[in-house]
């Protein structure tokens, strides 16, 4: 099923009528320290642009989990990426992290969001950034993108310490925010 259906079908969960560009992927990684990562942690893959990038660039010890609550997005995952050593593909929601990291005895080095904050509602946004702060090492980092900057404030809460970059070779141009929670 085409990712513009799943649009269709889940507005407020896909959050756009295409994936994202390969230059978006690029930059949502390129200050990730994939030779130092032990734990690399995707929320809401969708078809699997920023997961692409990532297998290509992580090292093969790496634990790297994958987080994605579409059904039909699940399974295209599954087929292209859980054959991989130390990738693990999970039909869940980002809110639930925890359970599946304590069972590694993991803390993500960095958490990497697809997730359309824009349209999920304020409760579930909630969740899912305090998740993503319990479940980040100290130093880790919180990366996501959004089409507009009305979210800031909602990222500020759990994440003091937010550098932004603009990807305009993307369908909606983009902000790249890496967010930590110290300096």
């Amino acid at each position: 099923m085409s990712f513009i259906f799943q649009y269709f079908l889940h507005p407020r969960s896909v959050g756009a009528v295409k994936p994202s560009s390969k230059r978006l992927a690029q930059k949502m990684v390129e200050d990730v320290d994939f030779e130092n990562a032990e734990c690399i942690v995707e929320i809401g893959a969708g078809t699997g642009v920023f997961t692409e990038e990532i297998i290509r660039r992580r090292r093969k010890e790496t634990n790297f989990f994958v987080f994605e609550i579409n059904a039909v997005f699940f399974q295209e995952l599954k087929k292209k990426y859980a054959k991989f050593p130390n990738v693990h593909i999970i039909h869940d929601t980002a809110a639930n992290m925890r359970k599946y990291l304590v069972k590694y005895g993991r803390q993500a080095d960095c958490i990497i969001s697809g997730l359309p904050f824009a349209s999920l509602p304020k409760e579930t946004s909630g969740k899912i950034l305090r998740e993503c702060r319990r479940c980040l090492s100290a130093q880790g980092s919180f990366i996501t993108f959004q089409y507009t900057k009305c979210k800031l404030p909602l990222f500020r809460r759990f994440f003091p310490v937010i550098s932004m970059q603009w990807e305009k070779r993307n369908v909606p141009p983009a902000y790249v925010l890496n967010c930590r929670k110290r300096r």
